[in-house]
């Protein structure tokens, strides 16, 4: 039967008291985060509003175009290394074209997102 030495056992209740040590720190942090009154840290008090219709689609529309475009360009480089590695593997070369079709629809996406997004206002009522 083996015994387990003493400096392992140290470790395994160091971890267990390292876990509850967190837990603690995590709890006292978020305590002390919604005891303090939030007019105590501002001068003036703070309005929040949120925005009208218009402009949280357009900013919707924003980002709708960057993350599109972003994927198209990540499907796009991918559909050229993939074309580049192929070395006259077929199955590399409809890879290839796959990832060049998705790179195709996303540029298409970004393009159609702010008719899309319109179309969308028209029926919400902005």
């Amino acid at each position: 039967m083996s015994r387990i030495p003493a400096r392992l056992r140290a470790v395994t209740c160091s971890r267990a008291a390292r876990r509850l040590g967190r837990l603690a720190a995590a709890t006292a942090a978020v305590t002390l985060f919604l005891s303090v009154p939030a007019a105590a840290h501002a001068g003036e008090p703070v309005v929040l509003a949120a925005n009208s219709l218009p402009v949280v689609i357009n900013n919707l529309r924003l980002w709708l175009i960057g993350i599109l475009a972003a994927l198209a360009t990540l499907f796009l480089v991918l559909a050229g290394v993939y074309w580049a590695t192929a070395g006259g593997d077929p199955a590399q070369v409809e890879r290839a074209k796959g990832a060049l079709k998705n790179a195709l629809v996303g540029y298409g996406l970004a393009i159609l997102a702010p008719v899309l997004l319109q179309v969308v206002q028209g029926i919400v009522g902005g």
